[in-house]
């Protein structure tokens, strides 16, 4: 992927991601957390701001700090050094309101070029999964390494 993107810095566990936000509103440190869904080869990607408290994904925050595309490169960037870490592993995404989700969809449809040689990505509509269309709704999305 040769987009700009933020350095990230991969905790111990190769599963929690940080960077910094830097914009208008100054710098504004982001996290992304891989966590595993019981039972399942399935990881649950969270992102979001730091909460200063815990250390914690916030995900409910908007920050509008003017770096959208960046951030949303560099959470694309986490997500392909996760699957290479676990390469057998699925990531699931879902934003934590439909206004998210939206997101998310625009950013995958926006850089789908640059990352379908090696992600496979489905979305969810209300009925099933299917291999993702850019620009068209979804309620989730399953990304994967494809097999080369």
């Amino acid at each position: 992927m040769h987009l700009p993107y933020y350095q990230l810095t991969i905790g111990e566990s190769k599963s929690i991601f940080e960077f910094t936000s830097v914009g208008p509103k100054g710098e504004i440190p982001k996290i992304i957390v891989f966590s595993k869904k019981e039972g399942e080869n399935i990881y649950n990607l969270a992102f979001g701001d730091v909460e200063e408290k815990t250390g914690k994904v916030n995900d409910r925050i908007v920050s509008n700090n003017g770096d959208r595309d960046i951030v949303l490169a560099t959470v694309v960037r986490a997500v392909l050094i996760f699957l290479n870490f676990n390469s057998t592993c699925k990531v699931y995404v879902k934003g934590s309101t439909k206004s998210r989700t939206r997101l998310y969809r625009m950013g995958i449809s926006r850089y789908y070029k640059n990352v379908s040689k090696e992600l496979y990505i489905l979305g969810y509509t209300s009925e099933k999964w299917e291999e993702f269309e850019i620009n068209k709704h979804y309620n989730s999305f399953v990304i994967q390494l494809k097999k080369i």
